[in-house]
């Protein structure tokens, strides 16, 4: 953690990652407006809260701003998806959309770096953090696999599209199982929260819905359980062309 507003400047200037940036709501004063400056600049999120918040997390002199630091250095998907190009590979992207539980978000990453999935791409706001849990659940994968973080998932996804990858949406809003698509093909497959699954947008969007079939009295399954299914379908069609 780092806190004191100078503190958290410096740290951004710096080149750190800012994993959750907490300030205390109301605060005024010129050192907290050239910290707003500092983060709208960079284009970084915060949470406004109560200061018994910030006193829970540290007693020391806060000053009313509290960072946490990333554990990993995230990477943009715009230098990923060339290099991936360059080592002869083809792409195999997992996005995930509005997953905020950082065990399912450890498990899923594990699951990826395991079946050789080259990135994830998360949104700037309204992911998991990435912190000891998440870590720890991943099995070091998350210092292993490419994370990438981005404001806009859609924005990412044309990207993808014009750069020769087919966005997989994995939803129940459709007919067609996994088995449909090509996998063998450059892919990006899209996965949701289980409360609310994939935005619109990014279903709009997408080159393919795809479900998993089910046959048992629970329609359901655990969101990092699905994505390995999905991510083991794309590499069972690989492995077998």
């Amino acid at each position: 953690m780092v806190f004191g507003i100078r503190a958290v400047i410096e740290a951004i200037d710096s080149g750190k990652e800012i994993e959750s940036l907490f300030i205390q709501r109301g605060l005024t004063g010129e050192l907290f407006k050239e910290l707003k400056d500092v983060l709208r600049n960079r284009n970084i999120g915060y949470q406004q809260v109560p200061i018994e918040k910030l006193d829970r997390i540290t007693r020391k002199n806060h000053q009313g701003v509290i960072a946490v630091i990333s554990p990993i250095t995230y990477q943009k998907i715009e230098d990923v998806i060339p290099t991936i190009y360059e080592e002869g590979k083809v792409p195999l992207i997992l996005i995930l959309d509005g997953i905020t539980d950082v065990r399912n978000f450890g498990a899923i990453a594990r699951t990826a770096a395991c079946a050789g999935v080259d990135a994830l791409v998360v949104p700037n706001k309204g992911s998991a953090e990435i912190n000891p849990d998440a870590i720890k659940t991943s099995a070091g994968a998350l210092y292993k696999i490419a994370v990438c973080r981005h404001e806009s998932l859609t924005q990412v996804i044309k990207f993808l599209q014009e750069s020769g990858l087919q966005v997989v949406a994995c939803t129940e809003k459709t007919g067609d199982t996994i088995c449909k698509p090509d996998f063998k093909s450059p892919t990006a497959i899209v996965m949701g929260a289980e409360d609310t699954g994939i935005s619109d947008s990014i279903i709009r969007n997408a080159d393919y819905l795809a479900k998993i079939p089910m046959f048992g009295d629970i329609a359901s399954l655990n969101v990092s359980v699905s994505a390995g299914v999905i991510i083991y379908e794309a590499i069972r069609q690989r492995v077998n062309q």
